[in-house]
């Protein structure tokens, strides 16, 4: 019997930063799914249901705030963990990103280990819920 893989849907317009961050949780065993805007976040999500969603705030078509609304507001979707990903790293921009139901908060440029870390324990304390 084969332990399914935890799936990850990294949302970035970045191109390099989505590369570097398949690369690094496909190698930790994580199944990942990337999308480059918010329409395609959506479209992905529905057909994936990561267990997981890495989303860069600052993005076309809507911005990542609007796209973790929508996360929120979906019900079968509303508990899956949110890691925003934003270059802006003010107090009010993080304010905002939890006030949308992001459920951590991290400012590029980032420790690509550190988030793998951040994200094996977020998906461990919801399988444990």
């Amino acid at each position: 019997m084969s332990e399914t893989k935890q799936k990850i849907l990294i949302v970035d317009d970045e191109e390099d930063i989505v590369d570097m961050l398949k690369y690094n949780l496909e190698k930790e065993g994580f199944d990942v799914k990337t999308a480059s805007n918010g329409i395609e976040c959506i479209k992905v999500a529905s057909e994936f249901i990561p267990d997981l969603v890495l989303l860069d705030v600052m993005m076309p078509r809507p911005d990542g705030y609007e796209v973790c609304q929508k996360i929120r507001a979906t019900p079968e979707w509303k508990d899956i963990p949110v890691i925003m990903l934003t270059a802006k790293g003010r107090d009010v921009e993080k304010q905002k990103g939890f006030a949308m139901g992001a459920d951590d908060y991290i400012t590029k440029p980032f420790s690509t280990q550190e988030l793998v870390v951040k994200v094996r324990e977020m998906i461990e304390e919801r399988s444990n819920r």
